[in-house]
């Protein structure tokens, strides 16, 4: 049952592709009001997932100082996993390439097999928690899909190899979920660490990913707005926390 769990969760992770390419049939000024709120909800909802959900689970069964260890540690791998693989995304039709558009494969291809990794050890804790994972997931996962299917044409892809290579990119993360839910057995001292690395994956990718979009808005209006769009994030997180109990 939890490997179907993780499965259905995964399989919906990879559907984002589409959900994204939905979205660029509309005009350019309203794909970009769009995008700029889904990134500024998106990177409520990872922080909130983080310090509301992850972290206050994770510290039942961990001392603080090894939990605070364990975070920081993530946190400073996924950087050094960015690094060594460009493993990075823009939110915008157009955006300037940071690297050639296969390895803008690659390093999304590296991002999305450690979601799946990320959903099925939630999973493995508690059902509930692997809900609200995969919703903060997904959230980021629709601006994301904008801006790489935008790399891809941007690199010279046309948009039907686009759409197909983005989507065979999206189901690693279901590669991830079987190899994560088959591991764990094989692993299970390193269960414990699995959701403080999670939640430092999402402290990152909110801080480093999406927090950097939202800080170039210069217009004054938009840039509260959009502060207003991320609590609104933080406080959608909190409002499923507290309906879980």
């Amino acid at each position: 049952m939890v490997l179907l769990n993780i499965l259905i969760a995964c399989f919906l992770i990879s559907i984002c592709v589409w959900v994204a390419v939905l979205f660029l049939f509309f005009r350019k000024e309203t794909l970009s009001k769009i995008t700029m709120f889904l990134v500024s909800f998106s990177a409520g909802a990872l922080i909130g997932g983080a310090f509301l959900h992850l972290l206050p689970e994770a510290s039942e069964g961990m001392e603080a100082e090894k939990l605070f260890f364990v975070v920081l540690f993530a946190f400073v791998s996924f950087f050094l996993i960015e690094k060594l693989f460009h493993w990075r995304h823009c939110h915008k039709e157009n955006c300037e390439v940071h690297s050639l558009g296969y390895m803008n494969l690659v390093g999304d291809s590296l991002h999305n097999f450690i979601d799946g990794l990320v959903i099925a050890s939630v999973f493995m804790v508690d059902f509930k928690l692997g809900i609200t994972t995969t919703l903060a997931i997904a959230l980021h996962e629709i601006p994301q899909e904008i801006g790489d299917f935008g790399v891809l044409i941007h690199a010279g892809f046309n948009k039907g190899k686009a759409l197909v290579l983005n989507y065979i990119v999206a189901t690693m993360v279901i590669l991830g979920g079987v190899v994560g839910y088959f591991a764990s057995f094989y692993i299970e001292d390193v269960m414990p660490y699995l959701l403080p690395i999670a939640a430092g994956g999402f402290i990152y990718i909110a801080s480093s990913d999406l927090m950097p979009e939202i800080r170039e808005e210069t217009n004054l209006k938009k840039s509260i707005m959009s502060f207003g769009i991320f609590l609104l994030g933080i406080i959608f997180m909190y409002t499923v926390k507290f309906l879980e109990h």
